[in-house]
């Protein structure tokens, strides 16, 4: 009886310690998505430069960088907005950004 439970003990540590590692090295950094992908209530946290980069990322050009991220900024404090991804906000800024530049 003793080595049965030895035995069964072992493998039930063996299996959590499996689970542990999948979760740990496979699930959690699955979580942290890009802030390209995320969503305002992820922007309003994230540093300036990752604003800087994913603004640059989703709009393919340099051109008015800075305007673009304050004006995500600004969308993202706007009430109920936490659930926006980021990549709608910025296309509206975007073009909004562009259509000021040609009238």
């Amino acid at each position: 009886m003793k080595k049965f439970l030895k035995k069964y003990l072992k493998f039930i540590i063996g299996i959590f310690a499996l689970l542990i590692v999948v979760f740990v090295f496979v699930i959690v950094p699955r979580k942290s998505a890009s802030l390209e992908t995320s969503t305002l209530k992820d922007w309003q946290t994230a540093s300036l430069e990752r604003r800087m980069a994913a603004a640059k990322i989703l709009t393919a050009t340099d051109a008015n960088l800075e305007l673009l991220v304050a004006c995500v900024d600004k969308m993202a404090t706007l009430p109920d907005s936490a659930d926006m991804p980021v990549r709608d906000a910025t296309e509206l800024c975007f073009v909004g950004i562009k259509l000021k530049e040609n009238i």
